[in-house]
């Protein structure tokens, strides 16, 4: 993927605050502290289109952003551990899913798992939600390089148990080496290529 032009286009909580827009859209899905904004930084390389913070759960909201002003990327809120009001927790999952179940323009998330953490009940979650809506998931193991290459495959078994899903549906992506950057964006072209035409669809 060419990058040419990056812009932030809005926040929003529900369908009625939505871009209206009839680009494809890639959503971005993961734990608070997965790792997520450096990911999408690195993805369209920017050093700070996406907010990154020391401070888990800080993207609250849906955050679209442009790219070349062909495709629509889609920063979820993070879920899970957070220093936010339990009252915005609990508005988390129903944001989400709305999202997933209503935006016609979807076309794949790319799905987040920390390779030093086993996934919980809210990464299922995700992944059953997913599941459920049809929706083609694209798993990445981030912060690759916080562990040595000799111990990833003792590291990411564990995920591999806990997912169902086979080594080779996974991407490793470093955030500092920038390794997988090239792979997932092949993966998400992948997704985009198959996907049927926005103007086909009824």
């Amino acid at each position: 993927m060419h990058i040419k032009t990056t812009s932030f286009v809005k926040s929003a909580t529900k369908p009625a605050n939505y871009p209206e827009s009839s680009l494809p859209e890639v959503a971005f899905a993961g734990r608070s502290n997965v790792g997520k904004s450096s990911l999408l930084n690195v993805m369209v390389q920017r050093k700070s289109l996406v907010r990154t913070s020391s401070t888990p759960g800080r993207t609250q909201l849906i955050n679209f952003f442009d790219l070349n002003e062909e495709l629509l990327l889609v920063d979820l809120p993070g879920y899970g551990f957070a220093k936010v009001p339990m009252s915005v927790k609990k508005q988390w999952g129903p944001m989400i899913r709305t999202y997933l179940q209503s935006r016609e323009n979807l076309r794949a998330v790319v799905m987040l798992f920390d390779i030093r953490r086993v996934p919980r009940d809210e990464d299922l979650q995700m992944l059953d939600w997913l599941e459920e809506y049809g929706v083609p998931t694209i798993p990445v193991i981030t912060k690759a390089d916080k562990i040595s290459r000799n111990r990833r495959k003792q590291q990411i078994k564990p995920i591999l148990e806990a997912t169902g899903l086979p080594e080779d549906a996974f991407t490793l992506f470093s955030a500092l080496s920038k390794e997988g950057r090239d792979e997932i964006w092949e993966r998400v072209e992948m997704a985009l290529d198959d996907a049927t035409p926005l103007d086909d669809e009824d």
